[in-house]
C-alpha cells in the first residue's frame, strides 16, 4: 500500500514491474491518479479561496509621480543622446544590428562557457571570449556616456549641467544592469592582469560568473526584474500561504526526524560526506533536524525519490501526500498567476488589436480575416482546372452548410476520411510492433517483409493525399489560397514529414549509404504520423493559438526559466563537482586510508584521486556543466535523483 500510495500521488520510484504490473501502473497514471488528486485539489483550492478572502491583493500605490524628464534632443549633448539611442537599438539600422549582436554574443559566450567546463576543452573557442569581452566593454562605455540622458536615471536636474550628468552616471554605476554588465567582463580582465594570482588559480569557478551574462537579456525581455513586482502585487496572499507552508515544513521535518533518526533497518548507499563509509541506513540522512529539513522540503513538492522508510515514517509521508502537498504548492501558483498579470499589464500588444482580432494574432490571422467573403483566385489553366481543384477541396475538407453551420461530406469523402484515419492508426501500431525484437524476428526483418510492403503502400496513399492538398490549396481559404502557405503550415509540414523520411531512406539505401542501424532511425520517424490525426481531432493547432496569445508571458517566463536553469546548474557544478558521495574507484582502492595508503574518499577532489591512482577514480555526476544541466533540468521538472547524496549546503537549492 505504501508504494501504491506514491503511485497514486503521481510518483513511480520503482520501475521493475511485470507486464501485468506495468498495465496496472499505466491505468493508475491515466485514470486513478486524477481521481486520487481530487481531495488534494479541493483542499488546496479551499485554502487558496480562504487566503484570497482574507487578504485581497492590490498593487502598490505609486510612491511618487516622476516629473516628465524626457530628454530634448536640442538641449542635450549630441554624443550622449546618440550613445543612449545606439545601445538601446533606437534610431538607426546600425543600432538595431548592434543590439542583435549583443543578443548573439550573450548566447554564444554562455554556450562556450558551458563547453569549457568539459575536461580537455578548457580553452576551446577562447578567441570568442576575447571578442565578446571587447564588445561588452565597448557597450558598457557607451552606456556610461549615454546614462546622463537615460530617463531611468532621471532626478529632475538639467541634462546639460555637470552635477546632473555626474549624479545620473553614479546612479547608472550602482544600478542592477550596470553591475551585471561589470560581472560579464571584470573576471576576464582580473585573470589576464594578475596571472598566477588567486583569481587565475580559481579561473574554473570564476568562469561561472560569465553565465551571469544571461541576465543582460533582462534589459530586452524583462523577467527576473519583474519578480519584485510580482511579490509586491501578491504580497498578502504570499505572506499567508508561505507562513502556512513553512509551518507544515517545520512540523513534518520534526516528525520525520523523530521517525528516522534511529532507523537502522533500511540500508542505503555509502555517504562518506555524511561520515558513513559502509552499512549506511536512513538514520544517516536524518541524523538531525537540519538534515531532515531539505529532504522533507523535496517530499512536500510531491516528489519521493527515497522510499526506504519504516512504518512510522510512511505514516508521516502519507499525511504529507494527502494534506501538505496541496497547501505547500499554493505559493508557486500565486507567483505564477501574479507573473502572468504583471507581464500582460505591461504588454502593449493587447491594447492595439486589429478589428475582430484576438491576442496573439499574427500575419496569418490578419490575412485570413482579409480574405473573408472573397472568392478563390481563378486558375491560369482555365475553368476545368478550377472545377477540378474545387472538387478535390470538397472531397478533402467537405462543404460548409450555411444553414446548420456543419460540414457536409459526400459518401466518397466519408469513405476516404475513414480510410486515412484507419491507415494512420495502423501505421502507429506497425511502428510499435516493429520495435519489438520478437515480432520483428517473427515477421522477418529482411528486405521486402510485411512491414516494408505495408510502409510502401502507406507512403503511396499519403503522397497522393499530400499532392491533392497542394493542388486544391488554391481554393482553400485555410491555406490563404496558396500552395506555399499550406506547405508551411502545421498540417503541411506534418503531411510532408509523414512521407519524406521514406523517400530519403530509399535513396540512401539504393546508393549504399545506409546501414541497418541508420534505417531504424528512419523507421521510427513514422511515429510522427500520429500528428496527422490533427485533421480529425483538433489538438496541437489549438496549442499554437494558445502559445501565440500568451507570447509575452512565455517570453518573460521562458527567459527566467533559462536563467534559473543555467544559474542553479552552475551552483550545483561548483558545490558538487568533487562530492565524494558520487565518487567511484577501482575495487583495488580502499574506501578510506589503510596502512598509510589514502582511500577513495580521502581526496579533496576526484582529480587529486586520479593523480595518485591514475585512471582509477571517476565521478558519476556533476562532472561538467552539460552533465550538470541535464540533472538540474530533471530537478526543475519536479524529480530529484541522488537526493540523499548531495552536500547539505547544496540540497537547499
Amino acid at each position: 500500500m505504501w508504494i501504491t500510495l506514491l503511485n497514486l500521488s503521481g510518483e513511480c520510484p520503482l520501475a521493475n514491474y511485470s507486464a501485468a504490473g506495468k498495465v496496472t501502473l499505466g491505468f493508475i497514471g491515466l485514470f486513478a491518479t486524477a481521481v486520487f488528486g481530487v481531495p488534494i485539489g479541493i483542499l488546496g483550492a479551499g485554502f487558496e479561496e480562504s487566503v484570497a478572502s482574507h487578504a485581497e491583493d492590490s498593487p502598490d500605490q505609486e510612491e511618487t509621480t516622476a516629473t516628465s524628464d524626457n530628454p530634448d534632443e536640442s538641449k542635450t549633448s549630441s554624443i550622449q543622446w546618440r550613445c543612449f539611442q545606439f545601445v538601446n537599438g533606437i534610431g538607426s539600422k546600425a543600432a538595431i544590428l548592434f543590439e542583435m549582436l549583443i543578443y548573439l554574443l550573450i548566447g554564444i559566450t554562455v554556450i562556450v562557457g558551458i563547453i569549457q567546463t568539459v575536461p580537455g576543452h578548457e580553452n576551446t573557442l577562447s578567441w570568442v571570449e576575447w571578442i565578446a569581452v571587447i564588445v561588452f566593454t565597448i557597450e558598457y562605455i557607451i552606456r556610461f556616456v549615454g546614462a546622463s540622458v537615460d530617463p531611468e536615471f532621471s532626478d529632475g536636474t538639467d541634462y546639460n549641467s555637470v552635477l546632473g550628468g555626474i549624479t545620473k552616471r553614479m546612479k547608472f554605476l550602482v544600478s542592477f544592469y550596470s553591475i551585471i554588465d561589470l560581472m560579464a567582463i571584470l573576471p576576464f580582465y582580473l585573470a589576464y592582469m594578475m596571472p598566477g594570482s588567486w583569481v587565475d588559480n580559481n579561473d574554473e569557478y570564476l568562469r561561472m560568473i560569465r553565465l551571469c551574462r544571461l541576465l543582460k537579456l533582462d534589459k530586452y525581455v524583462p523577467s527576473i526584474s519583474l519578480v519584485d513586482d510580482v511579490i509586491r502585487l501578491k504580497r498578502r496572499s504570499l505572506t499567508i500561504s508561505c507562513i502556512a507552508s513553512i509551518v507544515l515544513w517545520v512540523l513534518f521535518s520534526g516528525w520525520m526526524y523523530l521517525s528516522e533518526h534511529e532507523d537502522h533497518s533500511m540500508e542505503i548507499d555509502n555517504l562518506p560526506l555524511y561520515g558513513c563509509i559502509e552499512n549506511c541506513t536512513m538514520s544517516v540522512r536524518y541524523n538531525n533536524f537540519f538534515t531532515s529539513f531539505p529532504l522533507v522540503g523535496i517530499h512536500l513538492t510531491g516528489d519521493f525519490p527515497m522510499v526506504e522508510y519504516d512504518g512510522f515514517g510512511r505514516i508521516v509521508c502519507f499525511f504529507m501526500v494527502i494534506a501538505a502537498i496541496g497547501v505547500v504548492s499554493i505559493p508557486s501558483g500565486i507567483i505564477a498567476s501574479g507573473f502572468a498579470d504583471i507581464v500582460q499589464s505591461k504588454s502593449k500588444s493587447s491594447n492595439n488589436l486589429p478589428k475582430g482580432g484576438t491576442a496573439g494574432d499574427d500575419w496569418f490571422d490578419i490575412r485570413y480575416r482579409e480574405l473573408e467573403g472573397q472568392p478563390p483566385p481563378v486558375s491560369v489553366f482555365g475553368p476545368q482546372m478550377d472545377q477540378l481543384q474545387m472538387s478535390i477541396k470538397i472531397y478533402l475538407d467537405g462543404e460548409p452548410d450555411g444553414t446548420t453551420g456543419t460540414v457536409k461530406r459526400t459518401t466518397f469523402s466519408k469513405i476516404g476520411r475513414v480510410f486515412f484515419f484507419a491507415l494512420i492508426i495502423a501505421n502507429i501500431i506497425a511502428v510499435v510492433l516493429e520495435s519489438i525484437p520478437e515480432v520483428d524476428e517473427y515477421i522477418g526483418n529482411q528486405d521486402g517483409n510485411f512491414f516494408d510492403v505495408f510502409e510502401a503502400w502507406s507512403v503511396f496513399f499519403f503522397t497522393v493525399d499530400y499532392i491533392l492538398r497542394l493542388l486544391s490549396a488554391r481554393k482553400s481559404r485555410e491555406a490563404l489560397y496558396s500552395p506555399l502557405v499550406y506547405a508551411t503550415t502545421f498540417f503541411g509540414i506534418v503531411d510532408l514529414a509523414s512521407i519524406a523520411p521514406w523517400y530519403i531512406q530509399v535513396v540512401l539505401s539504393k546508393t549504399g549509404n545506409l546501414s541497418g542501424d541508420e534505417a531504424k532511425v528512419f523507421r521510427i520517424f513514422r511515429i510522427f504520423r500520429v500528428l496527422q490525426l490533427e485533421d480529425f481531432i483538433t489538438a496541437f493547432s489549438k496549442l499554437d493559438n494558445v502559445f501565440r496569445a500568451s507570447k509575452d508571458v512565455l517570453k518573460a517566463t521562458g527567459l527566467m526559466a533559462i536563467i534559473i536553469w543555467v544559474g542553479t546548474s552552475a551552483l550545483f557544478f561548483i558545490f558538487e563537482e568533487n562530492n565524494p558521495n558520487f565518487r567511484q574507484c577501482d575495487y583495488s582502492i580502499p574506501l578510506v586510508e589503510v596502512d598509510g595508503e589514502p582511500g577513495c574518499y580521502d581526496f579533496d577532489s576526484t582529480a587529486a584521486c586520479n593523480e595518485y591512482y591514475p585512471g582509477m577514480c571517476s565521478q558519476s555526476a556533476f562532472t561538467n556543466m552539460p552533465n550538470t544541466m541535464f540533472y538540474v533540468a530533471v530537478f526543475l521538472g519536479g524529480d530529484w535523483g541522488f537526493v540523499g547524496k548531495y552536500d547539505p549546503h547544496t540540497i537547499i537549492f
